[in-house]
């Protein structure tokens, strides 16, 4: 049974049974900051389950593309792991429950795909009888064949919220497939028994004090993996050799000179290659991009692990790209976004490979010279894996794999406490950047600091703390620069690419103009700022009242960033990412991946569909939440090192959802207006948008209108006909150009007539050398070319002033190149004697000069220079 029939029998199998079968949502996340990548096949229909959204239908059925990523480093090594897979799936929202989900799963295992019942077993959570007597009395299997499993096996549950015991189907591959053990059963780790099929019976809500609550609409939640029953289904050996893999493992076999099953060490890397390639390809197809961190790093690491086993086979250019067309043919009818593509899938690949072949090389070398450093000792110092992936780039799971081959292991605290170091030194150059790291910051490291400025710009707190020159002060004066740590304060410090609030600190007996707002490490909000009257005190009472417009300002822009994020997204695609950003109370910067300049059609679609939602007045709402949920699917929680384990939710309606700390306008009609001004490159695959927002876009385009309006009236003539104006008087500018082209060419005819009465023999040989009128260099070659056209023997030498410089020109006949002289070495000394330097070919040359005063000097000893290359008659 091929892959597709198995597909196609399961969804047909539910269809029948009245649930609407859906296609495969991406495999980046819609809505849902808290996960990396679609690891499951619930996960996309998540907010169904929890009741935030109703589902378009009470039983679904799907089949979801997945990565998962924990299990990586067993990829290859294994007949089983895979990061990439296809999960069939139904589902049913306060509908059927257990008995028919059960019924329905062993319906489709013994009659739709005809598995032997004597080679199927099945598992359930130890406390789960409920389900035990289902299968047992209701479709009849034995108790011997039914496995009660603990709660780590059987029962599921992420932190708080829905969760519930689970019931598996298992296959048995045979004794031989197992480990001989005499307890070897369901459960076993061993790959004799393949679970199939997995079912999640969503029963419980867990409370955040541990407890088990029965739920009012009770869930089904079931994923069978499409590449396990294929491996049951087609007999094969593992998961690399069904329909779907084995053309790709057979093309890289071929490629690499590679005989598969004769050697497992290659064996691995082949595997490695298969399956990797085929989850990068699905990968770029939904929009990611290669890149340092969350779901591009991701990618990036499956790329280079690909690539390094690739040289390990041999293979030292890149290759990988050249297998997007199997992918592409093996699946493309299933999922054609593989088909759509294609051509981005081929391009990304191979400028991955290519980028990661200039350094793998070098790091593979310095990672070798350091395993035989350490010897037999095992471990290999973090710092030393750290400047591999600092300079090289050398991902340190690669780093982990390579080491595990010879039996060693990497320090990982090193490695974290390495990366952590640059990134506190990083911190400490930007200054007054957010986190800014301060020595004198440190004793307040511990101090609690309240921020309310989300709901307010004004409120009373205590002065906690004055800093004056770096040094702890108990008072300031008029004049002092400070830094001001209060207790409560509506100010916002600078971090995540906002700049900080600016306003007042008021005392009983002072004031303090707040010039610029700061973040600790610690999160301690630094008011900096001078001491503008009288005295103020430690402990004293402060009102702290933030500048209202450049406030505002801020957060309509930090909005409008917000919303030019999710246009960028909708216009170029998915895999557009912020790469950076800048939010001042003057404009915005933004930064984000991707291949090539915007065109004039895309940036103005951008733009339109920005003012679009600023026009549509959508609230923004903000929320908080957790991000257990993404580590436990299997990838870095998204700004995980940026926000930690609780996060701000920023959403505008269903246009943008992002994790952000920020400030930010009520509802998009407070942006007013939003403009580009600029769209650049800034390296490889990253590109800048710079933007206004509100009254700064309106000052900006009714600076433009003045001046069309400006340059109208000096053309005398409307603003919206400056076009066709403008284009009229380039016409006529380019016709005078050439009637001025065709007199000079003309008058230069007439000087020739001229030279060619003065020609001098004095150096043995006919020589022309004359400064004479030509405007440009054109014309001075086109002069040269008719005097050498009418000698028939001769040496021309040419020069002319023009716009504050010296152009040369020397031509040479045929008869005189053959007896040595050179017009390339003639103007090239001619031309050192105005200041400057140029050269040729012997019959035609030129130069340039920077001084025109010395021009009549210099052609005056060319003589001598014809004289000097002449070649002397022999003596007899």
């Amino acid at each position: 049974m091929l892959s597709r029939e198995i597909r196609d029998a399961f969804l047909d199998f539910f269809r029948r049974q009245d649930h609407l079968v859906l296609p495969s949502f991406s495999l980046v996340p819609q809505n849902d900051p808290t996960l990396l990548l679609t690891g499951a096949g619930m996960a996309p229909l998540k907010s169904y389950f929890t009741g935030e959204k109703t589902p378009p239908h009470p039983r679904l059925a799907t089949c979801q593309k997945c990565v998962r990523t924990p299990d990586i480093d067993k990829v290859g090594h294994t007949s089983r792991h895979a990061t990439f897979f296809e999960m069939l799936g139904n589902f049913s929202f306060g509908d059927y429950f257990k008995q028919e989900a059960i019924g329905w799963a062993w319906e489709l295992v013994t009659t739709g795909y005809r598995l032997p019942e004597d080679r199927l077993y099945v598992s359930v959570y130890e406390e789960d009888n409920e389900a035990f007597n289902i299968w047992h009395e209701t479709i009849g299997v034995a108790p011997d064949r039914i496995f009660r499993l603990g709660k780590a096996d059987n029962f599921w549950e992420i932190g708080e919220g829905p969760c519930g015991p689970c019931s598996e189907i298992y296959y048995d591959l045979g004794a031989e497939r197992g480990c001989g053990r005499p307890g070897c059963e369901v459960g076993c780790d061993c790959d004799r028994f393949l679970e199939i099929w997995n079912l999640v019976f969503t029963q419980f809500n867990r409370t955040a004090d541990g407890r088990y609550e029965t739920l009012a609409q009770k869930n089904i939640d079931t994923g069978a993996g499409l590449e396990r029953l294929a491996v049951v289904l087609q007999g094969a050996g593992n998961l690399f050799e069904i329909d779907t893999m084995q053309p790709l493992l057979m093309f890289f076999s071929q490629v690499t000179g590679t005989t598969y099953k004769k050697d497992e060490v290659k064996d691995v890397s082949l595997r490695i290659l298969t399956e990797h390639l085929r989850g990068t390809s699905f990968l770029i197809a939904d929009g990611v991009l290669p890149g340092n961190e969350g779901r591009g790093y991701v990618l990036r690491r499956l790329l280079r692990r690909a690539v390094r086993h690739g040289k390990l086979l041999g293979q030292n250019q890149p290759f990988l790209h050249r297998a997007v067309e199997i992918v592409a043919a093996q699946y493309g009818g299933t999922y054609p976004e593989l088909l759509s593509n294609r051509e981005q899938i081929v391009m990304v690949i191979r400028r991955e490979e290519e980028r990661f072949h200039e350094t793998l090389e070098q790091g593979t070398k310095m990672l070798y010279d350091l395993i035989w450093q350490i010897g037999r000792r095992g471990v290999l110092p973090g710092e030393a894996a750290f400047k591999l992936y600092d300079t090289y780039g050398f991902p340190v799971e690669l780093t982990r794999e390579i080491l595990a081959e010879h039996q060693l292991v990497l320090d990982m605290e090193g490695f974290t406490a390495a990366m952590n170091a640059q990134r506190e030194r990083a911190r400490s150059m930007r200054g007054t950047a957010a986190g800014a790291r301060e020595e004198h910051w440190q004793e307040i490291r511990h101090l609690a600091c309240d921020f309310l400025g989300y709901d307010t710009l004004r409120a009373e707190g205590e002065i906690v703390v004055i800093f004056r020159g770096g040094q702890r002060a108990v008072t300031a004066a008029t004049g002092d620069e400070v830094e001001v740590v209060l207790s409560r304060t509506p100010f916002y410090g600078e971090k995540g690419g906002q700049a900080g609030d600016t306003g007042l600190l008021t005392t009983a007996g002072g004031r303090v103009e707040i010039l610029e707002t700061v973040v600790t490490a610690q999160e301690q909000v630094v008011h900096r700022g001078y001491v503008s009257h009288g005295v103020v005190s430690e402990g004293e009472a402060a009102e702290a009242a933030v500048h209202v417009v450049p406030r505002r300002n801020l957060c309509r822009n930090h909005t409008a960033t917000h919303l030019l994020h999710s246009a960028l997204r909708e216009v170029l695609g998915e895999h557009v990412r912020q790469a950076g950003s800048l939010v001042t109370a003057e404009r915005l910067r933004f930064d984000f991946n991707h291949f090539s300049a915007l065109t004039p059609e895309q940036l103005t679609e951008v733009e339109l569909l920005v003012n679009e939602k600023i026009q549509a007045d959508i609230p923004v709402q903000t929320a908080v939440a957790a991000l257990e949920e993404a580590r436990e699917l299997g990838a870095t929680a998204l700004f995980e090192e940026k926000y930690g384990q609780e996060v701000r939710l920023v959403k505008v309606g269903s246009f943008s959802t992002e994790l952000c700390g920020g400030t930010h306008a009520a509802a998009t009609g407070e942006v007013g207006l939003f403009k580009i001004i600029s769209e650049a490159g800034i390296g490889a695959g990253l590109r800048r948008i710079e933007a206004l927002a509100g009254a700064a876009a309106y000052h900006f385009l009714n600076g433009r209108s003045n001046l069309l309006e400006a340059a109208a009236a000096l053309l005398k003539t409307k603003a919206e006909q400056l076009p066709e104006r403008l284009e009229g008087l380039l016409a006529d500018n380019k016709d005078l150009q050439r009637e001025n082209q065709r007199l000079q060419l003309k008058l230069a005819g007439m000087e020739v007539d001229g030279l060619l009465e003065n020609i001098s023999r004095e150096s043995g040989v006919p020589v022309i050398s004359a400064r004479v009128s030509a405007g440009n260099m054109e014309t001075l070659r086109e002069m040269a070319d008719r005097l050498k056209n009418r000698l028939t023997s001769g040496v021309i030498v040419l020069g002319a002033a023009a716009d504050g410089k010296v152009l040369l020109v020397a031509a040479v006949t045929p008869d005189l190149v053959q007896r040595g002289l050179h017009a390339g070495r003639l103007v090239g000394e001619v031309a050192k004697l105005t200041g400057g330097g140029g050269g040729g070919r012997p019959d035609l040359a030129q130069a340039g000069g920077k001084n025109p005063a010395e021009l009549d000097a210099a052609l005056a000893v060319v003589h001598r220079l014809v004289r000097d290359q002449a070649p002397k008659p022999p003596v007899t």
